[in-house]
């Protein structure tokens, strides 16, 4: 092999190590704890993910995974990426999984995340957030789930026997990306979505459109005028009846968007809505 050869290796490889090292050292700056169990339901154990910053503002970031209400599990590290931006402004960000459909419907769902954020509340000292900082985000379902705990959620049952019960499941904002705010005219047996195949009369019991009150935390939704599975309608309806109730909430509405912001410049708006709405709510620093 020739000298030239063997240096331009030489470079290749230290290059290599250079990429190798600044990625370990990015993970180490993220402490990650995962499959954190927060219940049971039918034998099989309830789960979230921790992302911990290097620096953390207080704020815990609580991600509903649900689309359709199925909530899929991943290894906690592919994760990452997704909530890296937020994690560069020292946010902790919680990845909560609840039982998914087929097997388990809405309301299961609605009952599994109220359960996640009383369980994060009941541990807020050990991963150092501030329960008065839980903001709820989700896309689809998720935003549904987020909007739930947003507005109907409770100060715990004194007397249950179980200390994580007795905790709070309220939060302090919520991210609805896209959400279904009505559920009323969906329920019934469906191939796409068995998750609606519950009980009509529970209906609005989980649609956030019937909990809409005066107490309300701050909401942003963000929805695309062009999104065809879940009409831009609902968040239409649920902001307005927020601001009937003057509660602080923004619609961003993305010109020529569907049910996802595949384009790029649709998720660059996205992005500064987001972000725009957690400082003003002094959720970032």
């Amino acid at each position: 092999m020739s000298y030239k050869r063997t240096k331009y290796f030489g470079v290749v490889l230290i290059l290599l190590a250079i990429t190798w090292l600044a990625n370990g050292q990015e993970n180490k700056d993220v402490e990650i704890l995962e499959d954190v169990i927060y219940g049971h339901k039918a034998g099989m154990a309830l789960i979230y993910d921790v992302f911990k910053p290097a620096k953390q503002n207080g704020t815990a970031l609580i991600f509903m995974v649900s689309y359709g209400w199925r909530s899929p599990w991943q290894p906690a590290e592919q994760k990452q990426d997704m909530f890296q931006e937020y994690l560069d402004r020292n946010i902790t960000v919680f990845n909560v999984y609840h039982g998914s459909s087929p097997q388990f419907k809405v309301p299961d769902a609605v009952a599994d995340v109220r359960r996640a954020v009383r369980h994060i509340r009941v541990h807020a000292e050990e991963y150092a957030v501030d329960d008065k900082k839980f903001v709820a985000w989700g896309y689809s379902a998720g935003g549904h789930l987020s909007l739930m705990l947003a507005l109907d959620s409770d100060s715990g049952d004194p007397n249950a026997r179980d200390p994580v019960e007795r905790a709070s499941n309220q939060i302090a904002a919520a991210m609805a990306i896209f959400p279904p705010v009505d559920l009323t005219d969906y329920v019934g047996p469906s191939d796409r979505f068995p998750a609606l195949d519950f009980d009509p009369e529970l209906a609005e019991s989980v649609s956030p459109i019937f909990a809409v009150s005066e107490d309300d935390p701050p909401i942003l939704l963000v929805h695309g005028d062009q999104d065809r599975l879940v009409d831009i309608e609902h968040s239409e309806r649920i902001r307005d009846a927020l601001k009937n109730e003057e509660i602080p909430v923004h619609l961003e509405v993305i010109k020529g968007a569907g049910h996802s912001f595949d384009n790029e410049a649709h998720h660059n708006q996205y992005q500064k809505a987001v972000f725009k709405f957690l400082e003003e709510n002094r959720f970032v620093d």
